[in-house]
């Protein structure tokens, strides 16, 4: 087995689980390519002192490789799908951080985990992602062009609401006035979208929502629509600019620019455990069936 493994920051509750995978992996002679930020940050902190391959770019990972596993929270996954793309490469996820719906292994459980996907007793979750497109073209989106979890416009630079007005497949559907709107995936349902009132979706479900954020057409509501939809918008406002965000990825785009956004040809192979399902992670992150009376 050969695993890829990639981490953004270093911080004293992670050290245990770096700790626990590297010694796993050692003593189960699995070969291991470290991102090499991420390396020279453990090197830095003397985590670890042993030599090990590199890798720097999505360019680097290819099918020889069994998996990456992520290391942080949700915000680190997301990096490490911009490393992954269409390589096909099944993505694990050990949770480091707080809420977690992405990066769904806990850190009591790593020894145990490990040994299931050593076992190859796993499942992948196929998960779709999104593509932008902008006219005319904005240089900051034409490589990394794709998202995870959600694509977003929103206001920049001022307090004033923005116009956008949504089109799906040629047909017009509405001119949110808001601060912003939300096109998520079934992944990103549990995210910015769900902050803003949109629903819950199963991520095998092949469709995506439209969420507005603190429309000022206070009938505006989230919308649910299939996943083979064309989503054009075009913004304006007061503002020369308004911000779009991939996942976690921000750039400024210019008023009246054109943006198109459907689902990408390829999905993300999301490495599922059986006793970390999606659904045990939704009951354990929003205390579903709990008595919280007393």
């Amino acid at each position: 087995m050969k695993v890829a493994i990639y981490g953004q920051y270093y911080l004293v509750s992670t050290e245990p689980i770096i700790k626990d995978i590297f010694v796993f992996f050692n003593e189960n002679n699995i070969e291991m390519a470290i991102e090499a930020t991420f390396l020279e940050m453990l090197y830095e902190k003397k985590i670890v002192r042993k030599e090990y391959k590199t890798f720097s770019s999505h360019a680097e990972l290819d099918s020889s490789f069994d998996m990456l596993i992520s290391i942080g929270g949700d915000g680190t996954m997301l990096r490490a799908v911009t490393l992954v793309r269409n390589s096909g490469v099944p993505l694990l996820g050990i949770n480091a951080g707080r809420l977690g719906f992405l990066a769904n292994v806990q850190k009591e459980n790593i020894a145990a985990f490990m040994q299931l996907v050593l076992d190859k007793k796993y499942t992948l979750s196929k998960r779709t992602l999104l593509s932008l497109t902008c006219s005319p073209e904005n240089e900051s989106i034409l490589e990394l062009d794709f998202a995870l979890n959600e694509v977003t416009v929103s206001r920049k630079d001022s307090t004033s609401m923005i116009t956008i007005e949504t089109y799906l497949n040629g047909e017009f559907l509405n001119s949110y006035w808001a601060d912003g709107l939300i096109i998520a995936t079934p992944t990103g349902t549990t995210g910015y979208s769900l902050s803003c009132g949109g629903p819950i979706l199963t991520p095998d479900v092949k469709s995506l929502v439209i969420t507005p954020i603190a429309p000022h057409n206070l009938n505006a509501r989230p919308l649910v629509i299939s996943d083979d939809t064309e989503i054009v918008l075009r913004v304006t406002g007061r503002e020369d600019q308004y911000l779009v965000s991939l996942d976690s990825r921000i750039t400024s785009i210019q008023n009246e620019s054109v943006l198109t956004i459907k689902k990408t040809p390829f999905q993300i192979n999301m490495i599922e455990i059986q006793d970390e399902t999606f659904l045990k992670t939704l009951r354990n992150k929003l205390l579903w069936g709990e008595d919280r009376r007393n």
